[in-house]
């Protein structure tokens, strides 16, 4: 990688967080505590999915992807981020960071498109119940799951293609607590204005078209349920509020950052460390809270670990 752009950094350093060991005791309890949540929460989901029998609906299947995906994308920077926090030096080799943006944005595309077919999926259940085990068909599950990833993994190679031909010859600081582009494309010794346009526009693009085909399919559904009668628009509102809580919690800060950058570093952690410790804990959280029948089967399976671990 080093031949390739020809660069004479080997390693950045990041300035963390905070230099106050107060504020830094205080985000060291709060990421881990909420770190270990998301998994726990996230991986508890994914078992339920797999071991229970009663969750066989395509719904499920989606949730338990996006919690295999909540438990990549909170891994991506957390933990180095925690182990980070009491160091006085914060650093990370230059292929370390190339890795974390590819694995950043791999996560990042695929679970803007899994966030979309779960929108679609709601919608077929919604307008089309009678026809929902047919258009989402176990075949066209794994059909969108594939879709999901391969388009994740196109838009990482793309930002990637942007950074490699770069050349890094002495600033080598990065004010943050994990590699992005934006940052690491200001340390480059060439101008880099076109470009950082170009990353933005890739992901901004991205960001805010997901999440306006995400607005337009709540729209439609809402208009379709309302013609029918007034009963099933509360009904079908009920069942959408976990789907569009998740989706403004992951757009949100994604847009803010990419399309509005922001001259705030201190707003900008605060996105981050909301974007990548937060919402993977959140998710589990809001999709089980208003469903009942995952609360229930989640319990079944808990019982069934318990009087597992009792026999062995």
């Amino acid at each position: 990688m080093d031949g390739a752009n020809h660069s004479v950094v080997s390693e950045f350093v990041f300035l963390g967080l905070s230099n106050s060991w107060e504020i830094q005791l205080v985000l060291f309890v709060f990421s881990s505590m909420f770190y270990v949540a998301s998994m726990m929460g996230n991986s508890l989901i994914m078992l339920t999915v797999t071991l229970d029998p009663h969750l066989p609906l395509p719904m499920y299947f989606l949730l338990a992807n996006l919690s295999f995906i909540d438990l990549g994308g909170s891994s991506i920077a957390s933990p180095m981020m925690i182990y980070d926090i009491f160091r006085k030096r914060k650093v990370i080799s230059f292929g370390g960071c190339i890795a974390q943006i590819f694995f950043i944005h791999v996560i990042g595309g695929v679970e803007m498109v899994l966030l979309t077919v779960m929108a679609v999926d709601r919608y077929v259940a919604i307008c089309k119940p009678l026809h929902y085990l047919t258009v989402m068909s176990p075949r066209m599950c794994i059909f969108f799951l594939v879709s999901a990833w391969m388009i994740g993994l196109i838009h990482s190679v793309i930002q990637l293609a942007f950074v490699v031909n770069l050349t890094f010859c002495g600033p080598n600081v990065l004010d943050s607590f994990y590699c992005d582009l934006p940052q690491l494309i200001k340390l480059a010794c060439t101008d880099t204005y076109r470009l950082e346009l170009m990353v933005t526009a890739n992901s901004g693009f991205i960001s805010v078209g997901s999440f306006f085909i995400l607005i337009i399919s709540y729209v439609v559904i809402i208009v379709t349920v309302q013609k029918q009668s007034s009963a099933g628009l509360s009904k079908a509102l009920s069942t959408l509020s976990a789907h569009i809580t998740v989706v403004v919690l992951f757009f949100g800060p994604l847009i803010f950052s990419y399309t509005w950058p922001s001259s705030s570093i201190r707003l900008d952690k605060f996105l981050a460390i909301f974007d990548g410790v937060l919402t993977p804990f959140l998710n589990p959280v809001i999709y089980t809270f208003r469903n009942q029948e995952m609360k229930v089967a989640m319990w079944r399976v808990c019982r069934q670990l318990v009087r597992y671990m009792k026999i062995s």
